[in-house]
Formats: C-alpha cells, structure tokens, sequence
C-alpha cells in the first residue's frame, strides 16, 4: 500500500466525535439525559455532538427510561389575528419563568378539543370557516413539530376528550342528523393502531355539545350547557352527572389526586369529590390570589395545581399560580400552599385575546 494510500485511508477512517471525551457514548448519554430541561440550551453550547443528541429521538427515550422527564406547560391562546396560539412554560431557572412561542398549528380551527398523550398533544376538529372539523393536529412536544394525525370519522366542534388507558376519547361536538355521525357520535383513538372506532352511546345523551370535560377515576365526564354525562371506559357505561357536579363546574378544569378543581361564580378555587359527591373551598390561598371572576384555567403540573389566566395590559399579561394541594381532616377539606405567583409573559395580541386551554405533557 502506498503512503498516499494509507493517508487516505486513515483519514476517513477517523472516529466520529464522542459526546464526553474518556467516557464511553452510552455512559455519556445517560449522563445528560439527567439534566434538567431548563439547562439544555446551555448543554447545547458545549458542543456540536451533545447539541445533536439533545435534539434526537434517543436522546428523549433515554429520559423516559430513566424517569428523567420533566412536565411542561402548555398554553393555547385565542386572538382575533389566529384562533390558535401555542406557547410553553419551561423555568429557565427557579425565578425566571417565561413563555416560549411555538410553531402555529398548520391549520387553526375554533372550538378544538384538547388531549395530551405520552409526549404528543392533540388538537381535535374545532370550526374552520363555520363548519365542525374532522383534521387532528399533533404537536410532538419533544421537537415542538407539527404533524397531522388521522382523522376523526366526524367533524367536531365543541367536543369533550379524555385520555383513558392509552386511548383518546372524543364525545359530542357534533349533529346527530344522519347514521354515521349517530353511530360516531363517540369514539377512540388507538394511537398504536392509528384508528378511530365508534364507541356505543345510548340515544338520550347524543344530542349534547360540550363545554368542558375532564378525567376521574377511569371515568370521562362531559359538560354540556344542560347536565353532563360520564363514560366508564372499562364497562362501557354512560350516567347522568351529579346535579352538584353540574351546577357547580365552571370553566376549565383539572385533576389533581382524584379531585376536580375549577372556581365558583364568586372566583374562589373549589373542589370536587366524586366519592362524597360534595364541593370544598380550597382553604389557605385566599390572600395570594385575585378573584377568578373573568375566569381561569388550570392543569395538573406534577401532582401540582397550576392557574393560569390573563390580564390586560399593553397586550395579554400571562400569569401563573402554583399551589400544592392536600386533603385534611379525613378529606372534609382542601388546602393550599402556593409555591409561587408569577407573570411569565405579555403576549402583544388585541383586544379580544383570551386563554382557550392549558396542560401539561412529560418531556
């Protein structure tokens, strides 16, 4: 073999880049796969290899495996420039939250339903220029892209969903006026088969349009403007919600150990015990919070209760509330402590612009 040769081969022959020089790739990557989510941007600076792997499917799988995920915030705002606006809540550092944009939804409907599913948001059906959507949008959360999802066999507007068991499951949202939509009038999502099956539904309840939904205990229950209804998705069996239930929910709300909170007419922070079938001001953060009288909404961020809403400024102000949640006195009453309270962003939209959902997803 000639030198000329041999210099070649050598050349090309050079090892590609190590992530953590004298620590074998596997080990490094288990390393960094540790690191908080706010201290990836700087990660990224050390250099190309790791900013690659920070951006790669087995980067994330590792953190999964590990229990090293982390919740994030999502927010979905509403303004007359775009009916849908999403932005994330990833702390840079223990006082410093802010809002991230992310890329607009490829195409924005109004009155969406919400799900979110392992690392992916979905976004179903919603109006598009005045008639009820089939499309479904998925935001893979780990890259912050866009994709289309199949389609529901209905289009939606004003739907309830729920995650179940590693299904999706939509409810209403539609008019019942002919078989197929009758006989879809619910359905599933399998996102390991990628396809929609018609869920049973009893005559009586098809005719309801949904204004809120959320899960407990297996159950999905759906709001309507007049009474609710339950989907048991073990049993198949569909209820009437409590008269309680019904007259007290207001807004979007969440689930945080098997309670629902949402605010009442007067804005306090109340919750719901589907066992005692009874409502319970939550006690202790009274003097920390301002009245909900515009509304708010609220979602379950590690076992934790965030409240996000709006005031207006020069724009939409943003803010946040995190407060952790326990029962006492054997579950007669709810009590809070709030961690912090925060502006984590003004977003210039006009008049008009309010948040339209919340949630959180593990990243």
């Amino acid at each position: 073999m000639s030198t000329a040769t041999a210099t070649t081969t050598t050349t090309t022959s050079e090892a590609p880049p190590v992530l953590i020089p004298s620590l074998p790739d596997d080990v490094a990557l288990n390393c960094l796969a540790r690191v908080p989510r706010s201290h990836h941007p700087t990660l990224s600076l050390v250099s190309k290899p790791i900013r690659a792997v920070l951006s790669s499917p087995l980067f994330f799988t590792a953190r999964s495996l590990l229990n090293s995920t982390e919740p994030i915030l999502y927010i979905s705002l509403r303004s007359p420039l775009s009916p849908s606006l999403f932005f994330s809540l990833i702390p840079k550092h223990q006082n410093d939250r802010t809002l991230t944009p992310l890329p607009p939804i490829p195409c924005a409907s109004i009155g969406a339903a919400y799900a979110a599913l392992g690392s992916t948001i979905y976004v179903l059906g919603g109006s598009i220029n005045d008639v009820p959507s089939a499309n479904v949008w998925a935001l893979d959360c780990r890259f912050n892209r866009w994709q289309p999802a199949p389609r529901m066999r209905v289009g939606r507007e004003c739907a309830a969903a729920g995650v179940v068991d590693g299904k999706i499951y939509v409810v209403g949202g539609c008019v019942v006026n002919t078989w197929a939509r009758s006989t879809h009038w619910a359905e599933a999502f399998d996102p390991g088969t990628g396809t929609w099956e018609p869920v049973a539904s009893p005559i009586e309840v098809r005719d309801k349009w949904m204004h809120a939904s959320a899960v407990v205990d297996g159950k999905i229950y759906a709001m309507a403007d007049r009474g609710g209804i339950s989907y048991n998705a073990k049993n198949g069996a569909w209820e009437s919600v409590e008269s309680e239930l019904d007259m007290g929910w207001r807004g979007r709300a969440c689930v945080v150990d098997g309670v629902l909170y949402c605010y009442d007419y007067l804005g306090k922070i109340r919750g719901f015990d589907v066992e005692e079938k009874a409502w319970r001001e939550l006690r202790g953060v009274e003097r920390g919070l301002p009245r909900f009288l515009c509304g708010a909404t609220m979602a379950n961020v590690g076992g934790k209760l965030l409240v996000v809403w709006e005031e207006k400024g020069k724009g939409v102000e943003i803010w946040c509330a995190e407060i952790a949640v326990e029962e006492r006195e054997g579950g007669r009453e709810l009590w809070g402590e709030i961690g912090w309270v925060d502006k984590v962003g003004s977003v210039p939209l006009p008049s008009g612009s309010a948040i339209v959902h919340c949630l959180a997803v593990a990243v």
